[in-house]
């Protein structure tokens, strides 16, 4: 993991063993490094989707978080806008994440696999996309290092975690995600839309969330 930070001249075990002198400077080194990642993207034309795309949309919220969500790839809104979730399903995330006392201004940063838009939001027919991409999101992990991680939906899960089951099966538990950072995963919040249903086990994933995460910051502080 600690790969592209060693080739900027960052050490990854130092950037975890800090005071809170020291956290500032980290913080901005993080968004520094996440702006280098940014630039180095560009204009993206390695996959087939910069066609159609209008925006490239990178990622937001606070780099020195110990939460990050992981969605599946931009839609209409987050596309013109530049920035993930701000249309429904985005104001549905900001109500759950305020729900457990989050908010992307503050104390979580939240990022897609895919940066560009596929066509009429069918992702299932860019997957060879995500091969191509998810290096970037990997890099974007790897910068922020997080305590959890939330998948989005089962394209999010499946992708950081190499399995296949679907999102019904695999939500609401937790995994380990590269030996050292928690991953759970929940139903997206356009599935939310269009199955209310499935809203009370999206609240029951998003109170062991907050849970998981008192319980983690409890044992970094012993």
């Amino acid at each position: 993991m600690s790969s592209y930070l060693g080739s900027l001249g960052f050490s990854y075990h130092k950037m975890k063993k800090i005071d809170d002198k020291e956290l500032d400077t980290v913080c901005l080194d993080k968004e520094s490094l996440l702006n280098r990642l940014r630039q180095e993207i560009g204009y993206c034309k390695r996959c087939e989707l910069y066609k159609t795309r209008t925006n490239i949309v990178f990622g937001v919220g606070n780099p020195c978080t110990d939460i990050m969500f992981v969605g599946e790839a931009p839609g209409e809104e987050e596309d013109l806008k530049g920035e993930p979730f701000v249309g429904r399903a985005g104001r549905l995330l900001d109500r759950m994440l305020e729900a457990i006392g989050m908010s992307r201004k503050t104390n979580v940063y939240i990022a897609n696999v895919l940066k560009s838009r596929p066509p009429e939001n069918k992702i299932i027919n860019y997957m060879s996309s995500i091969d191509i991409c998810l290096p970037f999101l990997l890099r974007q992990i790897e910068i922020i290092n997080p305590k959890l991680i939330v998948c989005l939906g089962t394209i999010a899960a499946h992708a950081l975690l190499k399995i296949k089951e679907p999102i019904t099966k695999i939500r609401g538990r937790f995994y380990m995600y590269d030996k050292s950072i928690k991953l759970i995963a929940t139903y997206h919040p356009s599935y939310l839309l269009r199955n209310p249903y499935a809203k009370k086990e999206a609240w029951e994933d998003l109170k062991k969330i907050k849970e998981m995460i008192v319980k983690l910051r409890e044992v970094e502080s012993v």
